[in-house]
């Protein structure tokens, strides 16, 4: 299997502030995307804005790199995956999610809104999208936040209840672990204290024979 963890020497510093600047453009994409689905414009208008867009692709595409982003990292042990169709911070598919870590590296949490772009039943989250962002949570904990490589290897999901479009948290802790496999169960469903889970996942998630 060829994968793309590229060594590149940017300086964490110098990195921090590209990162910065894709994200206000992807920010700006993602609200795009929101409007395109939402809007109630007239013909005229509709083609009006696709000239623009694509006059404004046009600019992005004159330097741009050959393949995908894939994963980027320097000897100071700053990592990026701009790319990320989760995380990604130059990726307007992405929510953008936002993972925190507890300290021991076993449990993780986020909170992220999801608007018409996750639609998939009428007003609900779109199951493959649920699915999409347990996996990153998982993985992302199962490799303790980016300290090892850990792939995953199974996925089981249970699918409460509908899942509606807004605010939602996901949860996610180890629970067991050895010979390279690790074992992780998440949940997703709404901010609301009293809110049960719509999906529960249970998944494998693998260290290669080459990482460990």
């Amino acid at each position: 299997m060829s994968l793309s963890f590229i060594h590149d020497e940017t300086p964490t510093e110098e990195v921090d502030r590209r990162e910065a600047v894709v994200a206000g453009l992807a920010d700006s994409v993602r609200a795009l995307v929101d409007a395109t689905i939402r809007t109630t414009v007239d013909d005229d208008e509709v083609r009006a804005v696709q000239a623009e867009v694509a006059a404004l692709t046009e600019r992005l595409r004159a330097a741009q790199l050959p393949g995908p982003a894939g994963v980027r990292y320097n000897s100071e042990g700053r990592s990026w995956s701009w790319g990320n169709a989760v995380v990604g911070s130059s990726n307007a598919v992405a929510p953008p999610l936002e993972i925190q870590h507890a300290g021991d590296g076993r449990t993780s949490y986020a909170e992220v809104v999801l608007g018409a772009a996750y639609e998939g039943p009428p007003g609900m989250v779109h199951g493959g999208v649920s699915a999409l962002l347990l996996d990153q949570v998982m993985g992302e904990t199962a490799s303790a936040n980016n300290s090892r490589i850990a792939m995953t290897g199974t996925l089981t999901l249970r699918y409460r209840h509908p899942l509606p479009l807004g605010s939602v948290r996901l949860d996610c802790q180890v629970t067991k672990e050895a010979d390279g496999k690790i074992t992780v169960q998440a949940t997703i469903g709404e901010t609301a204290p009293d809110a049960t889970p719509a999906v529960e996942a249970s998944g494998l998630f693998v260290v290669p024979r080459w990482a460990r």
